[in-house]
């Protein structure tokens, strides 16, 4: 099945990383804003790797998510709810601005910020 450029960055910020990640640049480029960036396909599956395993126990809902679909770029605005199984929540807006070449991400942006909760 093609995924579509907005259904990419759909599944890789709702952390579906496995839908998304076989539509990486060999040569992607990931920025945490505020942090160093991530260069290229290993650091990238690395990193997703360790979020997915952080998430097992976690319940995740997303209060708002919506994407804007431009040309070669999608951004994902998001506000998600992360309840761990002690019962610890945490309130996370973030939003991702993807770029894409020939239906592969080549950088993707991404914005965090935790609200009190």
């Amino acid at each position: 099945m093609e995924l579509t450029t907005e259904k990419i960055a759909r599944a890789f910020s709702s952390h579906r990383f496995e839908l998304a990640l076989p539509h990486l640049a060999d040569d992607v480029v990931w920025t945490l804003v505020g942090g160093d960036p991530l260069i290229g396909r290993k650091a990238v599956k690395k990193a997703c790797e360790r979020t997915a395993a952080d998430l097992a126990d976690v319940t995740t809902e997303f209060q708002r998510f919506r994407t804007v679909v431009g040309e070669d770029s999608v951004v994902v605005d998001s506000l998600a709810r992360y309840t761990e199984a002690g019962g610890d929540v945490s309130i996370v807006a973030s939003c991702d601005v993807y770029d894409f070449d020939d239906g592969r991400i080549t950088e993707i942006v991404s914005y965090t910020v935790e609200l009190p909760s």
